[in-house]
């Protein structure tokens, strides 16, 4: 089970940071991202960090803006979003893969991961 938490409402250029915890005994050995979808568009990429943590990738439009990262202690996995755009606004959705793992080149993809959490709505006021 996914939980994501920390969404809200922030005015463009202001910072959030979203954790999503996940119960049960693979997560330290699990992919996890975060993806989002705004109204009426399919649901997209943002981020995502390998199970050893040492390992990120982000979307082109949040390069140098956001930044995923794990803490397997406490099997969570954050995004920290700072320079926040109105066009940022969307739900904000965790998702593990679970082992066996997908390969790498799939790690963009919805369909490499397994469950997903509830979502988080982000609102970037301009």
């Amino acid at each position: 089970q996914l939980q994501a938490s920390g969404g809200g409402l922030v005015q463009s250029g202001g910072s959030l940071r979203l954790s999503c915890a996940v119960s049960g005994s693979t997560f330290s050995r699990s992919h996890m991202a975060w993806f989002r979808q705004a109204p009426g568009k399919e649901r997209e990429f943002v981020a995502a960090v390998r199970s050893s943590g040492g390992s990120t990738y982000y979307t082109d439009s949040v390069k140098g803006r956001f930044t995923i990262s794990r803490n397997n202690a406490r099997d969570t996995v954050f995004l920290q979003m700072n320079s926040l755009k109105p066009e940022d606004t969307a739900v904000y959705y965790c998702a593990i893969d679970v082992p066996p793992l997908t390969v790498l080149s799939h790690t963009r993809h919805k369909t490499a991961y397994d469950y997903w959490g509830q979502g988080t709505q982000v609102t970037v006021s301009s």
